[in-house]
């Protein structure tokens, strides 16, 4: 994983699809009593899988890593967030936490609790901390408040998602008690702004006939903060409403009392909706009367929905280890944005919750993704996969046309005509793409989608053997495209690290011998650079990516074109088991260019047993793998497989890709075992595993990395691909 500065899966969003749905499925709820609860409840179980209660004091999300410490939900797609206040926060009683809003790229506070709703009796305001303690739950799907105001009143604040663009707020009022109540109702927030200019001047608030609006200037500062000047965030109410706005706060009254007679209860419903552009704006204001013409009916489907979503998820799952499955649905689901700016179709974020990681797509987080969403969602899952093959470079590209084929590491909302720094074209990353394919398909069984990825798959196994096999000799390397970026052998270097995903891992060091040699087409024209080395992942993935393409061709009829991805994946294999694997050492390495020597003076990487999970080594080869995935000197450490042996002198348990535990990696190792028969071991290293990683079983978030010597937190939370990975990991599965 590269770190930067060191409408439902389509390109359009249809309302009228939500409004088709609405009309042909739901029918409005009849008036309730205040014991009546039509919507029943998703399993206990699953409630507060993930701990998602706080309040920010500040604009900028932050702990000094650029971490957000506010664990957030979103669904749909969105491009706002929020949380649930925490018990004794007074101040935030009343209204759900934030928005956390990605200001293209990048996310912000837009207030500490936006919309707080404020009830008053006779002008006398009503506490919401008076009576027992308030209860504050996130659930699958939603999140949910519930306040005792005394004398049998109650208040119930449930928030879902209506759309990619607006969240659906309700608010329930229930008179219990023995006496009729006539109430005011009111909704206060306040803006917080960034510290430093020309941020703090970027959101304004103004009132609206149905609410409040903020509007956003334009910001172009492309490391921290970027608007065009046309984004909105609109809350817009059901009932009629007056709003007045004092500078940085607001307080919208509904015109009417509410009267509860005894047994009775009245529901408020609002929308808030973040859009970029007018355009957007537009459909969203249709949509968002569609809700609220519906309120319970649009959240009767969304509980629909997300009870799908659990069931996808947990099938097969043990028991025990059902909230850890629901915890990784919740955080995928969150990461998911959907198409705006450059981003064509829906696809899945490496972290809200870390900045650099909020508002583009890698790679081959993607194709890791798509696997385990593709166990609840399958169409999100092949948006995932289109969202990078939109921007695959095609033969006539203006910039790049000796790269045809290719995908970029990373796409955002911005491209480099926009101003965007974070969009990366200079190394592509691993081939894992028909795997993600294949295993969608499984799912879906869509063959629509194999026939529309097959020769896009194809083309990009091309470029690999075009511009990555510097001698031809069918093993491929790690390298850098020819872009602006990539001028000096040191920045070469540093982007053909970025293409193997493993960044800074010792066998690309410099100082280890790592260089990188230019490669040219047979008229002279230079195509790009390769490392002087050829690595053992790469050439593994590829030979598994030529025998998923047979696979894909087998499927459609395409018997010819079956049989010669076959071979190639034979003959990929074999040079793998025949040279890339020493018997001395009794793992798999990384070659020289050239003379073939392994590379064994760099220590022993988890990508040695890559060869494993893609069924590339022989029988003999996977026991000796075996043996040292279960030697607790080696990688069966406290939380087990660290991305380096524990007896490399490169071992270092918390940088990054020098020692730290990827759930991807681990994934692939576990899957290894079990191809060779070893599922007794995959099993206790598993369970090892699950139990150890602090916050897997718990309530805490799901991690970029893991110490393996302590099973300590590291690096950026709520990340997407080790949720994704941890679904197939929790049914044994390879």
């Amino acid at each position: 994983m590269t770190r930067w500065r060191d409408r439902h899966l389509s390109t359009h969003r249809p309302v009228s699809a939500l409004t088709a749905l609405l009309l042909a499925g739901c029918a409005l709820a009849v008036p309730r009593t205040a014991a009546a609860h039509e919507r029943p409840a998703p399993p206990p179980a699953y409630a507060d899988v993930l701990d998602l209660r706080g309040t920010p004091t500040a604009a900028e999300p932050g702990d000094g890593e650029d971490n957000n410490p506010v664990n957030v939900f979103a669904d749909q797609g969105a491009w706002h967030a929020y949380a649930l206040p925490k018990t004794g926060d007074t101040d935030s009683y009343g209204g759900f936490t934030g928005p956390l809003y990605i200001a293209q790229e990048y996310p912000w506070w837009l207030s500490g609790s936006f919309s707080r709703i404020r009830l008053t009796e006779h002008g006398r305001p009503l506490d919401l901390a008076a009576g027992s303690a308030p209860r504050f739950t996130s659930l699958p799907g939603r999140l949910v408040q519930s306040y005792d105001l005394g004398g049998g009143l109650r208040l119930t604040l449930e928030l879902r998602f209506a759309t990619d663009r607006t969240a659906l707020v309700g608010a329930e009022l229930s008179n219990t008690g023995r006496t009729p109540r006539t109430l005011d109702a009111a909704w206060t927030g306040n803006l917080l702004r960034p510290a430093d200019r020309p941020m703090r001047d970027a959101p304004s608030l103004t009132a609206t006939p149905s609410g409040v609006g903020v509007d956003f200037a334009e910001v172009r500062e492309t490391w921290d903060y970027l608007t065009d000047g046309t984004e909105r965030f609109e809350v817009t109410h059901k009932d009629r409403v007056r709003t007045t706005v004092h500078g940085d706060t607001y307080r919208t009254e509904a015109e009417k009392p509410v009267t509860l007679a005894p047994g009775r209860s009245h529901r408020f419903d609002w929308t808030e909706s973040y859009t970029f552009t007018a355009a957007e704006r537009a459909t969203e204001r249709a949509g968002v009367r569609s809700v609220l013409a519906r309120p319970e009916a649009v959240g009767a489907a969304a509980d629909r929905r997300w009870r799908g979503y659990v069931a996808g998820v947990t099938r097969g799952v043990p028991a025990e280890r059902r909230r850890t499955a629901v915890k990784s649905l919740e955080t995928l689901v969150t990461n998911w944005r959907s198409a705006a700016g450059r981003i064509k179709h829906d696809g899945i974020t490496p972290s809200i919750s870390y900045k650099w990681f909020t508002g583009g797509i890698w790679a081959w987080d993607t194709w890791k993704q798509a696997v385990g969403t593709a166990r609840f969602d399958p169409r999100l899952a092949q948006s995932q996969i289109r969202s990078m093959f939109d921007w695959q470079i095609t033969p006539d590209s203006a910039t790049r046309p000796q790269d045809a084929g290719m995908i970029p590491d990373a796409v955002f909302y911005n491209d480099p005509s926009r101003g965007g720094g974070n969009w990366n074209e200079r190394n592509s990353k691993p081939p894992l793409a028909a795997w993600a394919v294949w295993e969608v398909y499984g799912k879906s069984r869509d063959k629509g989608f194999l026939r529309e990825m097959y020769p896009k798959l194809a083309a990009y196994q091309a470029w690999w053997y075009r511009n990555r096999d510097h001698d031809g000799n069918g093993l491929a390397e790690y390298g850098a495209t020819v872009d602006p970026a990539n001028e000096s052998a040191a920045d070469q270097r540093l982007a053909a690290a970025w293409e193997s995903g493993m960044d800074n891992a010792p066998r690309f060091d410099a100082a280890l011998g790592t260089g990188v040699v230019a490669n040219r087409a047979a008229d002279g024209t230079l195509l790009g650079h390769s490392l002087d080395q050829e690595s053992v992942d790469l050439n593994a993935y590829l030979a598994a990516d030529q025998g998923y393409l047979a696979s894909i061709a087998g499927a459609l009829g395409r018997t010819a074109d079956a049989r010669h991805w076959k071979r190639r994946a034979d003959a990929t294999a074999t040079a793998v088991r025949t040279r890339m694997y020493d018997a001395a050492d009794g793992w798999f390495h990384d070659i020289a260019l050239g003379t073939g020597a392994p590379l064994t003076a760099r220590g022993r990487g988890i990508e040695g047993a890559v060869p494993l999970w893609t069924g590339t080594a022989s029988a003999a080869q996977a026991r000796a793998v075996r043996a040292k995935l279960t030697d607790p000197a080696e990688f069966a450490t406290t939380v087990p497989f660290p991305t380096v042996a524990k007896s490399s002198p490169y071992f270092a348990p918390t940088a990054y890709w020098r020692g730290p535990v990827w759930l991807d990696q681990a994934y692939f190792a576990l899957g290894g075992l079990r191809r060779y028969g070893y599922a007794k071991d995959a099993d206790a290293l598993t369970d090892r595993l699950l139990d150890r990683a602090s916050g897997l079983a718990g309530n805490g978030p799901i991690m970029e990395n893991y110490d393996p010597t302590t099973g300590a937190p590291l690096n950026a939370p709520n990340f997407s691909w080790s949720a994704a990975l941890l679904l197939p990991m929790l049914t044994r599965d390879r």
